[in-house]
């Protein structure tokens, strides 16, 4: 898992739903930043979308910024193309923008493992979570909750410090090229 306290890396990534190309600079909240690898295909983030959505519209209200990140091979996952992406972006309502890492580097800077993986920078991007979304996995019947990524972003809000017990999140590999 990428150290707490690393700088995000920087990126410039094309938005699917608007066609332009955005950077981690123009996006980022003076307060904190939430980045989300996710993908179209996986049954992990099929099963927190919901719940995400609600907890992104929630907290995009109180300034923080999300962002998403599909980094997966479409060659061999044609679910996760960017056509694809942006059909989903805009059928579910997304607040936040969904981005393409066509050529994977982003995810690699990340140190990305699975989708869905969550990341919360601080007002000077650095980071101050990384991990699960909460407990609740396809199949457990632990209900959907997000309190484990919200716990950290009301900390943030709060000026209280983030708990440096995190437990990595649980999904499918991002889908490597060859």
């Amino acid at each position: 898992m990428l150290p707490l306290g690393t700088l995000a890396p920087d990126f410039t990534l094309a938005d699917v739903v608007t066609g332009n190309e955005i950077s981690l600079q123009t996006l980022k909240s003076p307060i904190g930043t939430v980045v989300i690898f996710m993908c179209n295909h996986c049954p992990f983030v099929k099963h927190v979308l919901p719940k995400l959505l609600e907890v992104a519209q929630n907290y995009t209200q109180k300034s923080l910024q999300f962002i998403a990140i599909n980094s997966n091979d479409i060659e061999n996952y044609p679910d996760d193309a960017p056509e694809k992406m942006r059909a989903l972006a805009i059928r579910s309502n997304f607040c936040f923008p969904y981005l393409f890492d066509e050529s994977q580097t982003v995810a690699k800077a990340y140190q990305a493992a699975c989708t869905p993986d969550f990341y919360l920078f601080d007002k000077n991007l650095r980071c101050a979570y990384r991990g699960r979304f909460d407990e609740s996995t396809p199949g457990n019947n632990i209900p959907l909750t997000g309190n484990d990524l919200c716990r950290a972003m009301d900390n943030l809000l709060n000026g209280k410090p983030i708990d440096d017990i995190q437990l990595p999140s649980v999904g499918c590999n991002i889908k490597w090229k060859n």
